[in-house]
C-alpha cells in the first residue's frame, strides 16, 4: 500500500488496450511512454485533459468514444456506487455511448439546470448588490449614516454571510439542495422588502446581518448541486456562466435603479426603498418557482411540475449517470440526501493540501473589491449625479462580464489554470499605481473614473478558484466541505476589504491603495509558491506510484482505506502532466 500522502484519481496503464493505447501517444506527441497517463474518466483515454488527443486515439483504435476502461471485474466493483446512491438503478460500467450524444444531453443539462442556477444566482446578488444602486440615492443622508456606517454594516453583513456558509452546506447536504436553495431564496426576499423600512443604523445593521446569515451557503450549496450534473472540467465554464450571471445582474439592476429610482416621493417613500421592495419581491417569485422547478439529480426529474415522465430517457439517464461516476468515482460514495458527519468534517477540516487554495481565496480579490464596493460613492464624490452614476457602472461590469467568460474558457482550452491567475493580479498592479499617483481635482475626474471602472472589470477568477478546489478535494465529502471553506475565505476576504477605504482617506484614498499594492505582491508570491507546491506534490506521488507492480497497483486500489485525495491523485493547476 501507498503512504497516506500518496493518494487518489486512479491510473491504470496495465491491459494490452493501455499499451496500444501508449504507443499511439507516444507517435502522436513524441514524448516517451512515461508521460501517458490513463485515468479512470468517462473517456477512454486520458492525456492531460486535452479532449482533441482523447479523440484522436478513439478514431485510431476504432471503438466507441465512451466505454468502460475497467476490464478487471474487481475493479469495477470497487469502484460501484454505494447501494443507496440515487442513481444507481441506471449504473452500468459496460454502457457506451458516442461524443455527439453526451455532447447533445450537456447542451440540454445546460438548459434545463444551468440556466436556471444561473437566474437564481441573478436573484441573489439583485438583493445583495441593490445596495450600491441605494447609495447613489442618498440613502445613507436619508438614514442620517456616515462611509463608516455603511462599512460597519458591510463587515457585519460578510462576518454573517462567513459564519452561515458551512452550517448551510451542511444543511443543505441533508435536506438536498434541490429543497434548501428555494428556502433560502424565499426567506431572503422577506428580509430584502424589509429593508424598504429601515430608519437608521441600528435597523440596517440588522436586515445586513439577516440577509447575510440566509444568503451565506446559496453559492457552496449551488456549486455542490451542479456537481451531480456536470464533469469536473465540465463545471468551470458553467460557473463562468454561474458568476456570468452576477456580473449581467450588476448591468441590469443598474437600468432597473434607473427607473425605479425615478419613483422617489411617490406614496411617501425614498427612491431606494422602492428599490429594495419592488427588487425583494422578485426574488421571492423566482424562489417558488424553483421550489417546484429543480430536480433532486439527473434520474429524479419526474414530478407534476416537470412532466410525469420527466425531461430525460431511460438512455439519457444512463449516460449521465455513469458519465459521471467515471470521471469522478467517488461521487456514488454518498446520496443526496446524506448529511457530513462530524468526523467527516474534520477529516475536511484538515486536509492541509487544500490550506494554500483556502489562503489565496481569501486574498487574491481584495485589490479590486474596495472599487467595485465604492464605485457608486466615488462617482459621486467625483461630482456625477445619481441617473449618471448608475449608468456610468455599465460598461466596468461589461468588461466583467467578457472578461470572466473568455478566461474561464480559456483556461480550460490551454488547460493552464495558473496562467490566468496571476494574470488577475498583473491587471490590477498598474491601475493601483495610476491611481495613487494621479493628482487630485475635477480635471482628473473623467481619467479616474477610467481606472476606477477598469478595476471593477478586472479577471474574475472565482469560477476557475471554486472548480479547483472541487477538483482537488478529491470526494464528495470533502468538496462539500471545501466548497464551503473555499468561501468563507473569500468572504473573509470581503471583510478586510470592506475596510481598507476609511472616510478620513477619501475621496482619493491614497493610503488604501498603498494597502492594496503591497496586497498585490503578496498574492502574486502565493500564487508561485502554490504552484510550485502541487508541482512537488504531484512528483512526490507518481514518484511512489510508479516504483510499484502492476500487481501492488491493483492490490492497493482494492484495498487502501486511503479517502478522497489522500489515495493516488494529481492536483490539477496548469497544464502538463506534471503541474
Amino acid at each position: 500500500m501507498l503512504p497516506e500522502e500518496s493518494a487518489g484519481s486512479l491510473s491504470l496503464n496495465v491491459d494490452s488496450k493501455s499499451t496500444r493505447v501508449a504507443r499511439f501517444l507516444r507517435r502522436f506527441k513524441g514524448q516517451p511512454e512515461k508521460q501517458a497517463a490513463f485515468t479512470y474518466s468517462s473517456e477512454p483515454v486520458y492525456l492531460s485533459e486535452h479532449s482533441s488527443i482523447n479523440e484522436s486515439v478513439d478514431r485510431d483504435l476504432k471503438e466507441p468514444v465512451h466505454a468502460d476502461i475497467h476490464e478487471d471485474d474487481d475493479l469495477r466493483k470497487y469502484y460501484a456506487p454505494i447501494a443507496t446512491y440515487e442513481g444507481r438503478h441506471r449504473y452500468d460500467p459496460k454502457a457506451q455511448w458516442t461524443s455527439q450524444e453526451e455532447k447533445t444531453l450537456v447542451r440540454r443539462l445546460d438548459y434545463k439546470i444551468c440556466a436556471w442556477v444561473c437566474f437564481m444566482f441573478f436573484a441573489l446578488q439583485l438583493d445583495r448588490g441593490n445596495i450600491s444602486q441605494a447609495l447613489s440615492d442618498n440613502m445613507l443622508d436619508d438614514l442620517h449614516m456616515t462611509t463608516n456606517d455603511y462599512n460597519n454594516g458591510m463587515t457585519i453583513f460578510y462576518v454573517s454571510f462567513l459564519l452561515a456558509e458551512l452550517p448551510s452546506q451542511l444543511i443543505s447536504k441533508k435536506l438536498g439542495p434541490d429543497n434548501w436553495i428555494p428556502i433560502q431564496m424565499v426567506c431572503w426576499s422577506v428580509v430584502a422588502c424589509s429593508q424598504s423600512h429601515i430608519t437608521g443604523r441600528s435597523t440596517f445593521f440588522l436586515t445586513r446581518s439577516l440577509l447575510g446569515i440566509i444568503e451565506g451557503g446559496f453559492i457552496p450549496d449551488v456549486i455542490l448541486y451542479l456537481s451531480y450534473f456536470y464533469k469536473s472540467k465540465e463545471l468551470p465554464v458553467r460557473l463562468s456562466f454561474f458568476w456570468g450571471a452576477y456580473c449581467l445582474t450588476f448591468i441590469i439592476s443598474a437600468f432597473l435603479a434607473f427607473g425605479i429610482l425615478h419613483l422617489r416621493g411617490h406614496n411617501g417613500m425614498a427612491g431606494w426603498q422602492w428599490l429594495f421592495a419592488l427588487e425583494g419581491a422578485l426574488t421571492a417569485l423566482i424562489g417558488i418557482i424553483s421550489w417546484f422547478y429543480l430536480p433532486p439529480s439527473p434520474t429524479q426529474t419526474a414530478s407534476k411540475f416537470r412532466g410525469k415522465n420527466g425531461w430525460f430517457s431511460e438512455r439519457e439517464e444512463i449516460i449521465m449517470v455513469n458519465r459521471i461516476l467515471r470521471d469522478d468515482p467517488s461521487k456514488g460514495d454518498m446520496h443526496n440526501r446524506q448529511a457530513v458527519t462530524p468526523r467527516l468534517l474534520w477529516e475536511a477540516l484538515k486536509d492541509y493540501d487544500m490550506w494554500l487554495i483556502y489562503l489565496l481565496g481569501l486574498s487574491w480579490q481584495i485589490p479590486a473589491t474596495p472599487a467595485t464596493n465604492y464605485l457608486t460613492l466615488i462617482l459621486k464624490s467625483l461630482d456625477f449625479g445619481t441617473f449618471t452614476t448608475n449608468l456610468l457602472t455599465i460598461p466596468s461590469y461589461c468588461l466583467f462580464f467578457i472578461q470572466l467568460i473568455f478566461l474561464t474558457w480559456l483556461s480550460e482550452k490551454i488547460n493552464n489554470r495558473f496562467l490566468i491567475i496571476f494574470f488577475c493580479q498583473i491587471w490590477m498592479l498598474p491601475l493601483l499605481i495610476a491611481l495613487e499617483i494621479l493628482p487630485g481635482g475635477t480635471a482628473y475626474n473623467w481619467s479616474r473614473y477610467a481606472l476606477n471602472a477598469l478595476l471593477v472589470g478586472y479577471p474574475y477568477i472565482h469560477a476557475i478558484l471554486v472548480a479547483m478546489t472541487s477538483r482537488n478535494a478529491g470526494s464528495v465529502r470533502t468538496r462539500t466541505v471545501g466548497s464551503a471553506l473555499y468561501n468563507m475565505c473569500v468572504q473573509t476576504g470581503s471583510i478586510i476589504s470592506s475596510n481598507i477605504y476609511r472616510t478620513p482617506d477619501s475621496p482619493l484614498y491614497r493610503t488604501g491603495n498603498k494597502v492594496l499594492l503591497g496586497l498585490v505582491a503578496y498574492n502574486m508570491v502565493l500564487i508561485i509558491v502554490m504552484k510550485k507546491y502541487y508541482i512537488w506534490r504531484n512528483a512526490t506521488r507518481d514518484k511512489k506510484w510508479n516504483a510499484m507492480s502492476e500487481r501492488e497497483k491493483s492490490v492497493y486500489l482494492a484495498t487502501t482505506t486511503d479517502k478522497g485525495n489522500k489515495r493516488y491523485f494529481r492536483y490539477i493547476l496548469n497544464t502538463t502532466v506534471g503541474c
